[in-house]
Parts: structure tokens; sequence; C-alpha cells
């Protein structure tokens, strides 16, 4: 129960920040560019895998960038994000001429396989899925544990879990956020090792997490530069290289 609290508690700080910069979330180069980077990873990887899943969960969804590039490679997504101004950008999004049509928006803080807002397998239990990925996410959540053991639980007999993120390569990795979009932020990265073990602890096999890509992001060149809005304007901040990794396993 207390993890639970801890975990409700995490996603409210972060929902308001993230319900508030819904609309204006797709303006941004930056998020297109990681969940390019996410995508070109994720199909790679499913590429030598050799596998083509067709039921795809994607927690964490936002406003449905990585949900509109997976779409065509597969049957179908469900796209979930505890922040409902975001699910209600992305069914905008849907409503739109040219849209997949195989995207499902749910706004949900999924915390249990088999909670309602999911769609129903046919027999009156929740749906389970091929694959789950997430983008950008795993840094917010407080509880990383409870979380993958909920994906661990979404997941079909030989589903995979592939999760991308940014690393956390040391103290530097703190610059990724301004200081004004602190807020939700549980930690600076995701560290390799770290996440390797907790993910065969949570019951994950065949477990990796490698470093995948890199890309450049304007960081602060103080604390505070970017002001309350974490602005970026041209004259402000300077570039520095992120890696990303990616967080592969496996359902027995």
């Amino acid at each position: 129960m207390a993890s639970a609290v801890s975990n409700l508690k995490s996603a409210k700080k972060g929902n308001d920040r993230f319900n508030q910069e819904a609309l204006n979330w797709d303006a941004r180069p930056f998020v297109h560019e990681a969940s390019e980077g996410a995508s070109k990873a994720i199909l790679k990887k499913l590429s030598d895998l050799k596998l083509e899943p067709k039921q795809v969960l994607e927690i964490g969804c936002g406003t449905g960038i990585l949900s509109f590039l997976i779409a065509p490679h597969v049957q179908r997504v469900v796209a979930v994000d505890a922040a409902e101004g975001m699910i209600q950008v992305l069914k905008t999004k849907l409503a739109k001429p040219g849209a997949p049509r195989n995207i499902l928006p749910v706004a949900v803080l999924l915390e249990d396989p088999d909670d309602r807002s999911l769609p129903e397998a046919g027999d009156g239990s929740r749906q389970r899925f091929d694959l789950i990925t997430s983008h950008l996410v795993l840094h917010h959540i407080d509880d990383l544990k409870t979380v993958l053991t909920t994906m661990l639980g979404c997941l079909a007999p030989g589903g995979r879990v592939i999760l991308t993120d940014f690393e956390d390569f040391g103290p530097e990795a703190k610059r990724f956020h301004p200081a004004s979009k602190m807020a939700g932020v549980e930690r600076h990265g995701i560290n390799a090792k770290t996440m390797e073990e907790l993910m065969r602890k949570v019951g994950f096999r065949e477990v990796s997490v490698t470093p995948e890509w890199s890309m450049d992001k304007k960081v602060e060149r103080f604390e505070g530069e970017f002001g309350d809005g974490g602005m970026v304007r041209p004259e402000l901040g300077e570039v520095m290289e992120f890696p990303f990794v990616l967080c592969y396993g496996e359902r027995a």
C-alpha cells in the first residue's frame, strides 16, 4: 500500500505539469526527434529478433508521437497515459483525416494488469500484450519495481518489453531537465546496471540494457537560466549530448 500511495503522489506531481504542457507538447522539435530515435531503436530490435508483435501497449504515451510511429507496423497500439490532458490531445489528433485507426487512447494510471480501463480479452479478462513500450517515462517513476511488475503482468506468454530512456551517466545527467521542469522527475536517467538487476529480480528473462543512440539537447549553463517557464531561447543555454538506453526483457 505504501508503494501505491507513493506512486500516486509522484504521478500527481508529474501529471499537473504534463496536463499544463499538453497543448504545446507537439510544438517541441526535441520530443519528435527523441521519439523518432526511440521508434528506430525499437523497430530495429524487433527486426533483429525477427518479431512481429500484433498487440502493443505503450505506457506513458503522452500525445502519441511514438504510438503514431509504431502503429503502421502492428495490429493495434493501446496508448496509456495518466495525464488526461495528454490523452485529450491524442484523441484530437486521432480524429483528423489520415490519422492511424489502430491506436486506442486510454487515460489511466496503470497499476494493475487487470485494470478495467484496458480492453477485454473476450472472456471477461483483460487483454495481454505481445509488446510493451515506453519512452522517456521511467525517469518519472518513483517505484520502478512496482511498474515493471505491472508490465510483466500485462504481457502475454512470450511477450517482450522494449523501454527507452536517457542514461544516468553521472552527475551531469541532471542537466537533461531545466530547473523549472523538475516536478515529477524521480531520477536523472536510467542506470544500466541497476535497471538490469531490477528487471531480473522482477522476473524478466533475457534482460539487456544497452546504449542505442545519442542526441543533442539544449541545456542550462547554470541552474534557472531558462526561467520559470523553461523557455529555450537561441541566446540561452548550451548544447549537450545525451546517451539513450534500450531496456529489453521477456516474459517466460
